[in-house]
């Protein structure tokens, strides 16, 4: 299956600093970027919240960065109050994002490298032959069935990274040296203290409202983000996601549904 991203846009980046400038403020190394590799990470508030989550995607002469498209211009104005004497090149560029699933794909597709079950990524690239026509309702499909969060999980400026998972799934090198939002991101992964983390949760009929609150007995267990019928993401209080009667504001029970690559880490 293959289809348009529509929901994400690339900015270019080259000039002879580009890289030493963006390995102070990702919390992904570039450094060892190769031409035709990608790497997932983010761009975080000096607090160490998610401002942009992103894909490095390394080129002959620089890279580009796939990030959410109605957040495009925003990313190219934080570069650009960053960059003060750096010499890079920063551009918004016009190539399509296209994700392919469920099969082998071809020259110039790339491993989505949060997990394999979720395919490929690619930039302008030709279709492997035999690909079948999907649109971006059927990879939100995928994504919230494999228990992946996505922009729409996180916001701007709310969530930490590790509670949106970018620990597990790729997205922070804690060896790299500093990023903006480090200390607080280190501090995190070094005390194992996280009490909340986005997880997928499981229950009848449709998806509630966008921040409706989940209960654990007559505890406050999180609340619901982007979903669909019978399932959504959660961020959820890991020491209360096993509390029983876990109940929907209408009533309706849910259940937390722990995806094989996350630790089952609840209290």
């Amino acid at each position: 299956m293959i289809a348009p991203l529509t929901d994400r846009a690339l900015v270019q980046m080259g000039g002879p600093d580009w890289r030493r400038f963006l390995q102070g403020l990702l919390t992904q190394d570039v450094d060892s970027l190769a031409p035709g590799e990608i790497r997932f990470a983010a761009l975080l508030t000096p607090q160490g919240r998610l401002l942009f989550d992103l894909f490095v995607i390394g080129t002959d002469d620089g890279c580009l960065i796939d990030c959410a498209a109605d957040r495009r211009e925003a990313l190219i104005q934080r570069l650009t109050l960053y960059r003060l004497r750096a010499k890079v090149e920063i551009a918004a560029s016009d190539v399509a994002v296209e994700a392919l699933w469920g099969g082998a794909a071809g020259e110039g597709w790339l491993a989505d490298p949060r997990l394999p079950a979720l395919g490929f990524r690619g930039c302008g690239v030709a279709p492997p032959p035999g690909a079948r026509c999907a649109d971006l309702a059927a990879y939100e499909a995928l994504r919230l069935a494999l228990g992946v969060p996505g922009a729409a999980d996180w916001g701007e400026d709310r969530t930490y990274p590790i509670e949106a998972d970018f620990d597990l799934l790729g997205g922070i090198d804690f060896r790299k040296g500093c990023f903006v939002g480090q200390e607080t991101t280190s501090r995190m992964k070094r005390r194992g203290t996280l009490k909340t983390r986005i997880a997928p949760i499981a229950f009848e009929g449709p998806a509630p409202a966008p921040g409706s609150e989940l209960l654990a007995g007559e505890l406050r267990a999180g609340e619901t983000l982007s979903g669909a019928d019978g399932r959504a993401m959660a961020l959820l209080r890991l020491d209360r996601a096993d509390v029983c009667p876990r109940l929907l504001p209408d009533g309706r029970p849910w259940r937390p549904l722990w995806p094989d690559w996350m630790p089952r880490t609840p209290g």
